[in-house]
């Protein structure tokens, strides 16, 4: 059992749950030889109808107290660019790729994926170049992100954001 799980966190990426199950994208998924999809949707307004058969299930939430579960269940994880969210999967050392919603205009997010692809720990991409990553990528050259150390991220983050002149 492979399982992909997409998470937006608390914000809506309409974009982005859409993407992943556009056909052509669902295909690359599937031949990637992931049978299980799990979106976290959040506040979105585009909710997918769940559905399972013999060969692929989906399964679709808003929220749970804790994504650690599906974290943990999970092959690879599609996540919007918040901090918790990518801390999170790195932490749990799951191979992480990062899409950027264009649509928000403050986008220190992207510095921060950049920054995290840049020491090799993650993947970035925009809702448009997902399934040509998807396609390209290799998941083994991914590097661990030091686990433990949050005082290091915090820090990491303020320089990225920019609070640390």
């Amino acid at each position: 059992m492979k399982c992909l799980f997409v998470t937006v966190g608390t914000t809506s990426f309409d974009d982005l749950i859409a993407c992943v199950l556009a056909p052509d994208c669902l295909q690359i998924i599937k031949t990637l030889g992931y049978n299980r999809l799990v979106l976290q949707i959040g506040r979105g307004k585009f909710v997918p109808e769940p559905f399972s058969t013999e060969s692929f299930t989906l399964d679709v939430y808003r929220y749970k107290d804790s994504l650690k579960e599906d974290l943990e269940e999970a092959d690879l994880v599609i996540s919007h660019a918040g901090a918790g969210s990518c801390l999170e999967t790195l932490e749990k050392r799951k191979p992480l790729v990062v899409v950027i919603n264009e649509k928000l205009m403050n986008n220190h997010q992207l510095e921060l994926a950049k920054q995290l692809h840049k020491d090799g720990h993650l993947f970035y991409c925009t809702c448009s170049t997902l399934p040509g990553l998807l396609q390209s990528m290799d998941l083994s050259t991914l590097k661990c992100f030091p686990p433990g150390q949050p005082e290091k991220f915090s820090a990491f983050l303020d320089k990225v954001v920019g609070l640390q002149k």
